[in-house]
Order: C-alpha cells, then structure tokens, then sequence
C-alpha cells in the first residue's frame, strides 16, 4: 500500500482545520503530521533567512531519463523505481548526472521552489562551511574549542579540537541512541533548540547555556559516537572566530556562491542559536546543486567555492577512521566511516552521503558522476528498513547511470 500523503491524510485543510487535521509547532515533527510540516516549517518554528545574495543562478539543464522504470529489487519483490519512491515516503528526490538533471520526483503537490527540512544532512552543510574558514586561516581543525570560544574554558570542552567535532569522536556525554525515549538528549534537544514548544520544566534555557553545561563521558578522541550537539558547537566556533552569525556567514561564503535558485532557512533557538545540527531547509534542486559542487571538488559556476583540498580529505582512505567507526548505518560497508560530518561509503572511489532523520539524503557518486538529493517524511525519525529501501533504489539508479 503506498502512504498516504499530506492531502490524503486532509492535513491543514478546513477553515479552520479540524482537529485531527491540524498541524502545529507541537506536532509538525512527528509522523503523519511531518508529511506537511517539513514543508512549512517558517510556519511551525523560529527560522532565519540565509539569503542566496544576488547573483546568478546556476542553471542545471534538464536531460530526463527513464528512470522511473528501473527495477528495484527489495524484501523478495520488484517495483519501478517511481512506484519505490511513493511507497518509501519520498516528498522529492532530484538526480543530476553529469551537470544535468535526469530525473526529478514530487509528490502532494510539492514544487521545485518549495523548501524543505534537512535534518541531519545539515550537519554536512555546517562542516563544509567549516573548511572554508581552515582554507582561510580563520580556523585550525587542530585546535580546540575554547581557544575560540572563551565561555567555554575550563570546561569539559578543554581538549576537544574541532577535528574530533568533525569526527564524531569527541567524548562528550550526549545520547540519542533511542528517539523514543523521552529523556534522550536526541529528544530533548527539540525541545532546547527550537524545535517544538518546551513541554517540560528544568531545561537548559538555550543552546548556549546546554553546551557548556555537558560533562564527558570519556576522554576527546576516542571511538566514532554519533551526537548531533557537536555539530551545534561548530557553529558557536564559526560564530565566534567571526563575529558573524551562522546564518549570514553561510550565506556569504556558501549559499550566495553556489548559484542557489531560493534563500534557504534555519531553525534558531530563543537565544538566536542556529541549529545547524537539523535545521537548516532548502528546495531538492538547491541541495542537489550543493552535491554538485563537492562533485566538482568544490568549484561550481567556475568559481572555487570550498578549497579543492578539503573536498579531498573525505576521498583519501584512514585507517583510523576506519578503526574508529561503528555504525549500524554503513555496517555493511568494511572501509567505512565517518569524516569532516559525511558518512563516506567509500573514499578511493568518491562515494559519501549526507543523511537526516525521516529519510533526508544527498549522495555524492563519483563513479557515475551522480548526485541524489532526497526529501522525505518517513512516519518514525529512524526506520532501518525504509533506509535500506531508499539505499537499494539509490544503487538501482546509479547502476542505470554507469
């Protein structure tokens, strides 16, 4: 049965909506309810605009394919890929191959101007503006948080270089392991950063003040541990070192330079705190042309957007990494890991993916010269066999392209 869209489901519709139909900044995050909220969220949260300035949009020519017929081979059956894609929960999905778009997928009546929520590919945005200020000089991955961030010294953050930030190897204590667990830090952090309205008292008052008051739950550089409040505190050091706020920052040395067709957003606590770690929206063709510049070593439109040796920090092979890296999300890949906040497949070969929670996802494949960019709304935040569903059509198209 393929599920039900936001107009199957009557979401927002009525005036005004009845209650069963209404979507709120209370419940916008949780399934059905997401499957209009990730599309609207200027509407349901606190955002801010990151501009796409002035000047020209990089044009991304349309060379359609059949994709939509390619057989995809999951749980015993076989479905076309365009049948995979509505019965996976997809909103949008854009491939570009070689510069050009060959397929393109909305469903419920989105539009290729309509901006949508990342989650977690986020983080992959946030650490490539980080390569940007190291090309620059602003900032030194080898050096540690509170040589930028004076609030934070003398605290557990003593130690921790932005490297082990970029890594996921920091050893702070941060456990979202369990979406389902009210108390999980990977709940309570909607509540703290702006996500949804506060639902219960003690809280931390804004990111600011959570961040600094984290304790470690083991020493700075140890083994992979996903936790998204890293990537938060990236954002605090790039704000710092610049005396610039996260969303003009990104604008100016990213999005304005990539040829972006729309402003994107961010999601900002009470304090004014961008939360880079799942914040940030954007349309599927604008995320797809941010895919095509790291595709491009990090040029795009002719111009050198992020240092062509950053770019090539996630294509060479590191056997530490690779030793430090446990992952149920890339289990089945043995030179795996996770690098500068991508999760590499494969570095020889120039295969990495951004990933969010509810299915969002921007892959890059050198092989086939190939970005995928993909927006949906799955009904729980991790789904294990919805990702690997999304992962086989990804490898039926890319096999179609080779």
């Amino acid at each position: 049965m393929t599920p039900k869209t936001a107009v199957d489901l009557g979401l927002m519709e009525g005036t005004p909506p009845a209650p069963e139909r209404l979507v709120t900044p209370d419940n916008w995050i949780d399934g059905p309810y997401n499957r209009w909220g990730f599309r609207h969220v200027r509407e349901l949260a606190r955002t801010a605009r990151i501009p796409r300035g002035d000047g020209p949009v990089h044009e991304l020519p349309s060379d359609p394919l059949d994709l939509g017929s390619v057989p995809v081979v999951f749980d015993g059956g076989t479905t076309p890929f365009a049948d995979a894609l509505a019965h996976s929960y997809t909103d949008a999905v854009c491939i570009v191959h070689d510069g050009r778009i060959v397929f393109e997928h909305y469903v419920d009546g989105m539009r290729p101007d309509e901006t949508h929520l990342l989650m977690s590919v986020s983080k992959s945005l946030t650490a490539t503006l980080i390569g940007v200020l190291a090309g620059e000089g602003v900032l030194d991955p080898g050096a540690t948080v509170p040589e930028y961030i004076r609030a934070l010294r003398g605290t557990s953050w003593e130690g921790c270089t932005l490297q082990h930030l970029l890594d996921m190897r920091a050893g702070t204590r941060f456990d979202e392991e369990d979406y389902e667990n009210p108390d999980s830090d990977g709940v309570l952090i909607e509540e703290i950063s702006g996500y949804r309205p506060r639902r219960r008292e003690g809280l931390p008052a804004n990111t600011y003040e959570w961040i600094a008051s984290l304790p470690n739950a083991r020493p700075h550089g140890g083994a992979f541990e996903y936790r998204s409040i890293l990537t938060d505190v990236l954002a605090w050091v790039a704000a710092e070192a610049t005396g610039t706020r996260f969303p003009d920052l990104f604008s100016r040395l990213i999005w304005s330079r990539i040829g972006a067709e729309r402003d994107a957003e961010i999601i900002v606590d009470e304090a004014g705190f961008a939360i880079v770690e799942g914040g940030i929206c954007t349309t599927v063709r604008d995320l797809a042309r941010f895919g095509l510049m790291h595709l491009n070593d990090g040029a795009i439109g002719g111009e050198q957007v992020v240092p062509a040796a950053w770019i090539a920090r996630l294509l060479t092979p590191d056997d530490e990494l690779v030793a430090a890296f446990e992952s149920e999300t890339l289990a089945a890949l043995p030179r795996a890991f996770y690098h500068d906040q991508w999760w590499v497949w494969d570095a020889a070969a120039g295969i990495y993916s951004g990933y969010g929670i509810n299915g969002q996802q921007l892959l890059v494949h050198r092989p086939t010269r190939t970005v995928i960019a993909r927006f949906s709304t799955w009904p729980t935040r991790s789904d294990d066999r919805l990702g690997q569903y999304a992962d086989v059509q990804n490898l039926a198209v890319l096999d179609r392209l080779a």
